[in-house]
């Protein structure tokens, strides 16, 4: 492994792609631009409207490869298809030289963009072109229309859009392809580094001799990690443009050796070490000695030597541990399992890494039931996927209502304002839709500054050409190169963003690559105002159809998300003997898995709401509490990790106990008990948290505390059980988990077995066991986590509430 660390590394080669990203955006729109201005008329002729042209190119290079750019160009046909289908058919019945007025161009703008966004199986991408072109077509059919006849305007729009896509094509290829398959195989690499180098910042942390060497490790860890997400998002990104490049892989099964998902199972044990070690522990750890620290130096060496040869081969590894290493492993487990759980799990994930296994999906005994029928049902399952994504969903139904009535009031309020420069009122919010919600307030307000500032700019360069010379006006389109390579490192902004990046280019581009205007200066403050209509009609038609606050949607949400992980909760059981014959393991355990991806599902949803809540304005609402939500988010994602080792242990302990030849019963049913202690004591806790995060009023919670509490004194009012979650002031909780899991660890590790067969089968028992013991006392103590967050929420929306929501420590 190289010296330097994978964070400058990985910023190194953003940079660099970001800049090439620029330059091929820079060629692009240059093709266009020159084409437009410069090329012979017969080809002019077609290319009337170069606005669309550059819309084209930005919306499908930007961060870009040829796959994705192969892609952009279908979503370009199909989008061009349904505009030329349904403006010549409503052109025809109108007949613009005599009826086609402002209302009437509205509405059939609005017509359009509602049929365009019904379908949800849609790209959106897809629709976002098809949005820009009807504006295009409608408000220059409203001009020049009884002029120039009924289709004219449609096929100019059409060739305009194409042009644009072949000159993206064009900038995709030269002065070399910019292959998916080069950028996956870069990235993958350096994830494969960066997975190494936070295993052997794990590895230096457990072994550490004193706290501050531990911390920062640790701490160099957690750099390291979102270092390695932002890594697998490149990898994710840059895997649907290889499918493009290579149409073969698209009608291939995606479960035979998807990369994504090897790499998530690869990302899995990694972060299972961050929790271990997060977990409390002090340095140095007792139960690390020398000989165990030799074992795990060992271990991070040959799976270094795996990511290297996958890094190299860029294809999953496979499992090549020798046998001598799991042996040094599993002996451990003798005197660590019941001594310390925490360094038991963590060597339960080392183990995980050297035998290269999932624990996200079902068992080799599960999975060759289901891959008999996997291979027949898939293509049938996919095509009938596909075939209900063409029935039109309520959130489709929305996104289309919404589309339709801000495009049609842009374009109308673009029209009776200025009809010359009513273009730019629709176009300016087409091209910024997205289907699911979205911080509406922060994307109006990064589109019009990007407007404002790209605008700007090209009226300062306009005014620095013609003064120097006007021969020199020309020249005046290789302003934009400093400007495009601005723009591309904005668009990763957290200010800006792709709707802000999108808007500075467009700006810019209008005036200098353009001719046959009105004044720069003119143009561009007629296109701000045209901006600014758009975007009021935008947010207006938002705040209607959607008028839950993002702060309210989150609150919500984690009611839901505690609902689901009471499900997850309730799933956790070892099957006994008498359901095993009934084929009852696999059924729970994946009904287990079921619902961890849904409770994963949903932590991603609340994430989502976080952020837009995080931007959005208070106005006179009490503000969002970020510092909370964030924090219960990192203990939900902890705990989406946790159950999947939950399932995974329990699977292998219930099978482990059912062997022939040795008597696991007893252990079975204490496991069980452990089990029940460990559900008797979260699951309380979790409603609690649920049904107070569903309370509407603070004050409602008050009439209920003092219905259900006796007073002590009637004078004072004064209520000794007043603490709504007393449940959570003893400190015990998770210690008499780890305990009860501990004792019994200790009593299987005491057994002794002159058969080798049933000495190793105890030290795989130990092995999941412990993993099972430490989960869920880990689960417990994220839940009071969320607890003690969820009370700090509260005491900041109702500051004045009497309700105890001090913690109280027990005497």
């Amino acid at each position: 492994m190289s010296q330097t660390s994978t964070i400058a590394k990985t910023r190194t080669e953003l940079s660099r792609t970001r800049l090439g990203s620029a330059l091929r955006t820079f060629l692009a729109c240059s093709i266009v631009g020159c084409t437009a201005l410069y090329s012979p008329q017969p080809i002019r002729h077609y290319i009337k409207f170069p606005s669309i042209a550059y819309v084209t190119t930005i919306l499908i290079v930007s961060d870009a490869t040829l796959g994705d750019t192969i892609r952009g160009c279908w979503h370009v046909l199909l989008a061009t298809i349904q505009v030329m289908v349904f403006s010549l058919l409503s052109l025809q019945v109108i007949r613009p030289g005599g009826h086609l007025g402002d209302y009437m161009a509205a509405l059939a703008v609005a017509t359009g963009a509602f049929f365009v966004a019904l379908p949800g199986s849609t790209h959106l991408l897809t629709k976002r072109i098809a949005y820009g072109q009807l504006v295009i077509v409608y408000v220059s059919t409203v001009l020049h229309g009884a002029q120039e006849g009924v289709a004219r305007q449609s096929i100019y729009v059409a060739c305009s859009t194409a042009f644009g896509a072949i000159a993206s094509v064009l900038a995709m290829l030269l002065p070399y392809p910019r292959f998916a398959y080069n950028e996956a195989r870069k990235f993958y690499q350096l994830y494969s580094e960066n997975t190494s180098e936070r295993l052997n910042c794990n590895i230096e942390a457990i072994s550490a001799s004193d706290n501050s060497t531990a911390v920062g490790f640790i701490t160099q860890a957690k750099y390291l990690s979102t270092t390695g997400t932002n890594l697998l998002n490149n990898i994710t990104t840059t895997l649907d443009g290889m499918h493009w490049e290579r149409p073969q892989t698209i009608i291939s099964n995606s479960s035979c050796n998807d990369p994504e998902e090897k790499l998530q199972d690869l990302d899995i044990p990694i972060r299972g070490m961050n929790i271990a070690l997060s977990s409390g522990i002090s340095f140095p750890v007792g139960v690390i000695d020398e000989e165990l620290k030799g074992v795990l130096h060992n271990c991070r060496g040959q799976i270094s030597q795996k990511l290297d040869q996958q890094a190299e081969c860029f294809v999953p590894f496979d499992a090549t541990t020798t046998q001598e290493m799991k042996q040094d492993i599993f002996d451990k487990y003798h005197s660590i399992a019941y001594k310390h759980l925490p360094t038991s799990f963590f060597l339960y994930c080392v183990q995980l890494l050297l035998d290269d296994l999932s624990i996200s999906k079902k068992t080799d005994h599960v999975q060759k039931k289901a891959q008999k029928s996997d291979d027949s049902e898939w293509c049938f399952n996919r095509i009938r996927q596909l075939l209900m994504n063409l029935i039109p969903s309520n959130q489709s139904l929305v996104f289309a209502f919404k589309s339709s009535l801000s495009l049609g009031f842009a374009v109308l309020f673009g029209l009776l304002y200025d009809r010359d420069n009513a273009y730019w009122s629709g176009l300016t919010i087409a091209i910024s839709f997205v289907t699911g919600r979205q911080p509406t307030f922060a994307v109006a307000n990064a589109r019009g500054q990007g407007t404002a500032i790209g605008s700007i700019y090209g009226i300062i360069c306009s005014f620095i050409f013609q003064k120097i010379s006007q021969k020199y006006m020309d020249l005046r389109f290789l302003a934009l190169i400093p400007w495009v390579m601005f723009a591309s490192f904005l668009r990763h902004s957290k200010m800006y963003g792709e709707s802000g990046a999108i808007s500075t280019v467009i700006g810019a581009l209008l005036i200098l690559g353009r001719k046959n205007y009105s004044t720069p200066t003119q143009f561009g403050i007629a296109r701000m105002a045209e901006a600014t209509i758009g975007l009021t009609c935008f947010i207006i038609v938002e705040i209607i159809l959607s008028p839950s606050r993002a702060a309210t949607l989150a609150k919500s949400k984690l009611s839901q998300t505690l609902s689901t992980l009471q499900d997850c909760i309730k799933q956790i059981a070892m099957i006994t003997p008498s359901e095993s014959e009934r084929d009852m393991p696999s059924s729970s355990y994946q009904a287990l898995r079921e619902e961890q991806k849904k409770l994963k599902s949903l932590v991603c949803q609340l994430k989502e709401f976080t952020a837009e809540a995080e931007v959005e304005p208070n106005f006179w609402f009490v503000p969002f509490h970020t510092a909370c939500y964030s924090n219960m988010l990192r203990s939900l994602s902890r705990m989406v990790d946790l159950l999947l080792f939950v399932a995974y242990s329990m699977e292998h302990v219930t099978q482990l106990a059912q062997k022939d030849g040795v008597s696991w019963m007893d252990i079975q049913g204490r496991g069980n008990e452990n089990v029940k202690i460990f559900k008797n004591k979260v699951n309380p806790i979790l409603k609690s948290l649920e049904e107070i995060t569903r309370i509407k009023s603070i004050k409602k919670l008050e009439n209920e505390l003092k219905n259900q509490n006796v007073p002590q004194d009637l004078e004072s009012q004064e209520y000794p059980n007043a603490d709504a979650f007393s449940i959570l002031s003893r400190d015990d909780e998770v210690d008499s988990i780890t305990n009860s899991f501990l004792q019994h660890l200790e009593e299987i590790a005491n057994k002794t077995y002159t058969d080798k067969d049933e000495e190793m089968l105890k030290v795989q028992m130990l092995f999941h066991y412990s993993c099972l013991g430490f989960c869920t006392s880990s689960l417990m103590r994220e839940t009071m986590k969320i607890g003690g967050e969820i009370k700090e929420l509260l005491m900041w929306e109702n500051p004045s509430s009497q309700t105890n929501f001090i913690q109280k420590r027990s005497q």
